[in-house]
């Protein structure tokens, strides 16, 4: 059995808590695509703890964590990674496997990342700048390296074709601002120390594992808005991060998925370029901003903010087949007065409530909705019967207009912080 846990908004949605408090009713977690460009914060004990490839179960003893097929990892930071969690005192080797046919960030694809952002100009994607793209790029054309080739005989000779190519490309670009010999020296001894853990045929091994009945968490990254095909295009990452991706980046087949749950923010964040129908560039966007400390866990960018956006929630809910929703940072809203919620939108001054096509280019007026507000701290509480009935009334209507139950409501970061509806 799979379930999988996934954002539905534009990232950022809190995916690794919940993943880390709903490990142990599981036996695998298992990250399905994006790469070091994701940042899934995690808080216990007092600390917090930001993974950006390994995921989020590693600090639960019981559970295996497979980094799987769909997932494009940079050796660098992913051995910087591993040895945060090794200071921690978890033991990562014991619990840590890597598919093989994960694909390699090498030191060029970060350099033609940072080469192409700067020559389009002020049509910049709002790329994260770790080689992400550039990555998935060589993997659809072909010319890609996997984890599984760091063991081959002739792997130096392919990593040497790969960068002589990329050379080539960034040279076009006129970006010479990099010290290839330089950045080769850490990617060099992450490999070394990479090699050290156990790259495995992953299909097979979670295959096998679903054949005696254990149970999956499939863990995505970034949110259903950023999809390759069903997001805001070109303002996307490069994987497909909806639920149909789970297929591809494990290896598992569709009869395997079990149940869908969906992550979204009480309100809406997005970093980087790109529609945001609901963006508040005003006071109110601000105090969102500091109230849900909105800064990239990974980059450190401050986020966009703005109100929850239904029309995007519900189509999000709708191509993802999201059995069960998880509102996160409700405790973010408390004391902001009255909330606005988006309910429909006006595209060129036409009504609707579908997401447009060509939502960069046309002007989209969000069509708002009030609800009353309120001022408990939410952080103590620990039942949702025990929530002010206004925020009550606005789970309700939030579950309604997105055809979705909400299973779970985040009212902190903390593990603790966290009431089942």
């Amino acid at each position: 059995m799979v379930d999988v846990l996934l954002g539905l908004q534009w990232g950022d949605e809190g995916k690794g808590k919940i993943v880390d408090y709903l490990t142990p009713n599981y036996d695998i977690v298992a990250r399905f695509q994006g790469g070091p460009n994701a940042g899934h914060s995690l808080h216990f004990n007092g600390k917090k703890f930001v993974l950006n490839t390994i995921p989020s179960g590693i600090f639960r003893e019981s559970c295996v964590n497979v980094i799987g097929n769909g997932v494009v990892a940079d050796p660098v930071r992913l051995k910087v990674e591993i040895e945060n969690i090794l200071a921690a005192g978890t033991d990562v080797k014991s619990n840590l496997l890597i598919s093989k046919k994960a694909h390699i960030i090498v030191p060029t694809h970060r350099i033609l990342d940072i080469a192409n952002e700067a020559s389009k100009g002020d049509k910049k994607i709002g790329s994260t700048l770790r080689g992400i793209g550039p990555t998935y790029m060589d993997k659809t054309g072909r010319n890609g390296l996997r984890l599984g080739d760091i063991i081959s005989s002739n792997f130096e000779q392919q990593y040497r074709d790969l960068v002589n190519k990329h050379l080539k490309l960034i040279h076009n670009l006129n970006y010479f601002d990099f010290d290839l010999e330089e950045l080769e020296k850490p990617f060099f001894e992450a490999l070394e120390f990479l090699r050290t853990f156990k790259l495995i045929d992953s299909e097979y091994y979670l295959n096998n594992a679903l054949s005696q009945n254990k149970k999956i968490l499939a863990e995505g990254a970034q949110g259903s808005l950023l999809d390759i095909d069903f997001g805001s295009y070109p303002y996307v990452t490069s994987s497909n991060t909806t639920a149909g991706g789970v297929c591809n980046g494990l290896g598992i087949p569709p009869r395997a998925i079990n149940k869908v749950k969906g992550i979204f923010k009480a309100y809406c964040t997005r970093v980087g370029s790109g529609p945001f129908p609901t963006e508040l560039n005003n006071e109110m966007g601000e105090k969102l901003r500091k109230n849900g400390n909105e800064f990239g866990a990974t980059t450190g960018r401050p986020r966009r903010t703005g109100w929850l956006d239904l029309p995007a929630l519900h189509y999000s809910v709708m191509i993802n087949g999201v059995d069960e929703l998880i509102m996160m940072k409700s405790d973010v809203l408390s004391g902001v007065g009255e909330v606005k919620v988006c309910t429909s939108y006006r595209v060129n001054e036409i009504p609707t409530s579908q997401m447009p096509f060509d939502a960069c280019n046309v002007e989209i007026e969000p069509v708002y909705e009030s609800f009353e507000g309120w001022n408990d701290d939410l952080t103590v509480v620990r039942n949702f019967e025990d929530l002010p009935l206004s925020f009550r009334n606005y789970c309700k209507e939030v579950s309604v207009r997105s055809d979705c139950k909400i299973g779970i409501v985040s009212v902190g970061p903390d593990r603790e912080e966290t009431i089942l509806c």
